[in-house]
């Protein structure tokens, strides 16, 4: 996993690749490179996991020099590609870089579809003058972009596009919505004017100063190729050898991997897979806690981990930290981020770095696949959070900024509601969200986080199947339940979901009050104190301190607005 730049223009600067290079550094540690030539400046940060010699560095070139790659990500099934490609490619190298090259080579744009992985990387035609550049199903791994005339501008991370010159603009309609309705943005969308990102499934090609965006991978038409009415326990076991395999290939590289564990039934389940499939038991697990009863699953995860004798590595959040935790987590995150229980998964993160484990799996996209949000159950259209009560304040939006503010709508292509929320979430919402925090928190400390739940083996299979195998008389993910209670207890394998936590409301009306108090008022002096109606603002404020706590989500859209804009 890494970090990419690039600039497509009349007379490409190498200082400002060079800049751009080093706002990502984090990404990549290992070697930055670069590719300069007439019309066109490639630039990588590289973190070596598969094939740490150099000759996988990279920008990587074809054997006849016409192709040049970046490539930020990790093909898992290289080595089955490889096996097919070796046949009319001469490989001089062990990596899925080259691998994903030659596939390139051969089928062109189709062997997006021969892709199990999660990747973003652009690749340079010296003979047409072409860039080609393609985002993974889900979208782990990020592209931005900005476009004016005679010139395309691409980056891992937004910093690298302003390092390069592009003016920091805030994109006052993105920052309504989020306010008013907690919305992150659709996928092309940021929070800054004139950069955009390439959603999760689309390519894009640039030449002759024409850019052209096509969906490469279409959900839709693809869950229609699994044959249904299978029996439950077909589909278990169905699931079950999809579940393993996803797994296996994500334990593929040349560095120490760990995992990461909380007390949900998410975790169970990569804990109880991760010690099927490999031999050892020696494979580290982290897991965060804040010394605070309330939200801690310390019990839990030391229950869970008694069964299978992993390390457990407790990594403590303390508040001592947490104010300058909060400044640098936004200066890598870029845009807002999902608040202090994000700052306490990047310290998993730093850990796991100390102790020289690169690689770490994570838990997230089950609750998607398999119906496990209650608002699955309860017909609760809640666009954003889908909690019970609204998380946010429109009355401290100013009346013009407010009109600004656009209620998200999104595609509805089923005729169930069930499968459009889940549609919805895998997409829009949940997905992009978590996976956009998550990748810079793990980039941050210079280490790769691995999704295997998001496989698209998986998510297709699961999402396909019947209601009744995802809620059964009010259980919610039961199919998986049932699978994980065949290896772990019925008390873990069916205990109710726990949303993961921190002491955010606490530590935002006490221990945080300084910084949010100084934070409002330097909003008030600033030329964004337009946005609000200040007053309102205020009286908000001094109700949260004086125990109105329902919601700390909008306090903490002050803090995070504030620290980048």
């Amino acid at each position: 996993m890494c970090g990419i730049v690039g600039i497509i223009g009349e007379n490409p600067s190498e200082k400002i690749i060079e800049k751009m290079l080093l706002s990502q550094k984090h990404r990549g540690p290992d070697y930055t490179g670069k590719f300069i030539s007439n019309g066109v400046a490639l630039g990588h940060n590289r973190l070596s996991i598969i094939d740490l010699s150099e000759q996988a560095n990279q920008p990587f070139y074809s054997n006849d020099k016409q192709y040049v790659l970046v490539f930020n990500g990790e093909i898992y099934n290289y080595l089955e590609l490889k096996n097919i490609l070796k046949e009319n490619y001469t490989f001089k190298t062990s990596s899925d870089t080259e691998v994903l090259l030659a596939a390139y080579l051969k089928w062109g744009k189709d062997c997006l579809s021969q892709l199990n992985g999660m990747f973003s990387f652009a690749i340079w035609n010296v003979k047409t003058q072409t860039l080609f550049a393609a985002r993974d199903r889900f979208g782990v791994k990020p592209f931005y972009y900005h476009l004016k005339k005679n010139e395309f501008c691409f980056s891992s991370e937004i910093k690298a596009l302003f390092a390069a010159g592009i003016s920091k603009v805030s994109n006052e309609q993105v920052w309504a919505s989020y306010f008013a309705y907690g919305s992150y943005g659709l996928p092309d969308q940021t929070f800054w004017k004139n950069i955009c990102q390439l959603p999760g499934g689309h390519f894009l090609e640039y030449k002759n100063n024409t850019l052209s965006i096509e969906k490469w991978y279409v959900f839709e038409e693809e869950i229609k190729k699994y044959k249904k009415e299978a029996s439950f326990e077909d589909v278990k076991e169905t699931y079950r050898e999809l579940l393993e395999d996803s797994i296996r290939l994500r334990f593929r590289a040349d560095v120490p991997v760990g995992f990461n564990i909380s007390g949900g039934l998410d975790s169970s389940t990569l804990l109880a897979f991760v010690n099927k499939i490999q031999s050892s038991k020696n494979i580290n697990a982290y897991t965060f806690y804040t010394n605070d009863d309330k939200y801690d699953e310390i019990y839990w995860v030391e229950q869970m981990i008694s069964m299978t004798k992993n390390p457990l590595k407790k990594v403590l959040l303390d508040i001592d930290n947490v104010e300058e935790l909060t400044l640098k987590t936004s200066s890598y995150q870029d845009e807002p981020y999902g608040g202090i229980p994000t700052i306490a998964y990047g310290e998993i993160f730093k850990q796991a770095r100390k102790d020289s484990v690169l690689v770490l799996l994570d838990g997230q996209g089950m609750d998607e696949q398999w119906a496990g949000y209650d608002y699955y159950t309860k017909g609760n259209n809640s666009v954003i959070q889908g909690v019970s009560k609204s998380p946010f304040r429109k009355n401290v939006l100013s009346e013009d900024f407010l009109k600004l503010a656009i209620k998200p709508k999104y595609p509805k292509p089923f005729e169930s509601e069930l499968l459009n929320l889940q549609y919805r979430d895998l997409f829009y919402t949940k997905i992009p969200r978590a996976l956009r925090f998550n990748d810079r928190v793990s980039m941050a400390a210079s280490t790769e986080l691995r999704e295997p739940f998001l496989d698209y083996r998986l998510v297709e299979y699961a999402f396909t199947q019947p209601l009744e195998f995802k809620i059964k008389d009010g259980i919610q993910k039961y199919l998986l339940r049932s699978l994980v209670s065949e290896h772990l207890s019925e008390e873990l394998s069916y205990a109710p979901k726990r949303p993961l936590q921190t002491p955010q409301r606490e530590w935002l009306r006490n221990e945080m009050k300084e910084i949010i108090t100084l934070q409002i008022s330097e909003i008030e002096t600033s030329k964004y104190q337009n946005w609000f109606d200040m007053s309102a603002l205020k009286t908000e404020w001094k109700d949260y301190l004086d125990g109105d706590q329902d919601s700390s989500f909008h306090i903490w859209q002050l803090l995070s607005m504030n620290l980048l804009v």
